[in-house]
């Protein structure tokens, strides 16, 4: 069963905040794509105290079709997070907008930089993120990675955008 807000009208994909319903489709998503090693898994829990970080790419009353999420780490410093877009949707730039939101979104929130933790470099530097010594992150951000199941051997790149002022 899949949920859309009432205030939606069925008249194709949208790109929106997730709702409360969405966390368990939003949960098995990210689960599927972590077993490939693309992104985290998230608890229930996690979702649920997260949801607000979270967009959601859908079609009318279909399932996710992708999803990502803005995480604030600071006053000046935010971090895109499970850029996911089931496979069966790729090609169709739906990764590109949902990662576009999450930017404006940042910007609306006064956000002086974004970081991500990345493997797929190349789709980050579209955007303007460069690429970045970890020691240049600050340390707080590395606090969720202790859970993580490639912890110590983590691959990731960190890359950094740099937001205008207003």
């Amino acid at each position: 069963m899949t949920h859309r807000p009432p205030s939606v009208k069925a008249s194709g994909p949208t790109l929106r905040k997730a709702t409360v319903q969405e966390v368990g489709e939003i949960r098995v998503l990210l689960q599927e794509f972590a077993h490939q090693w693309d992104v985290l898994p998230r608890t229930l829990a996690e979702l649920y105290t997260q949801v607000r970080d979270y967009f959601v790419y859908r079609e009318d009353q279909g399932p996710l079709m992708g999803v990502a999420a803005l995480h604030i780490f600071w006053e000046d410093l935010g971090e895109i997070r499970s850029v996911v877009v089931r496979p069966e949707f790729q090609g169709r730039n739906l990764g590109s907008r949902l990662v576009k939101r999450c930017l404006t979104e940042a910007r609306e929130l006064g956000l002086k930089r974004v970081f991500v933790l990345t493997s797929a470099q190349e789709f980050f530097k579209r955007f303007g993120f460069q690429e970045v010594p970890r020691q240049e992150l600050p340390r707080i951000i590395w606090a969720e990675c202790v859970q993580c199941v490639k912890f110590p051997d983590c691959d990731e790149v960190p890359m950094v955008l740099n937001l205008p002022g207003p």
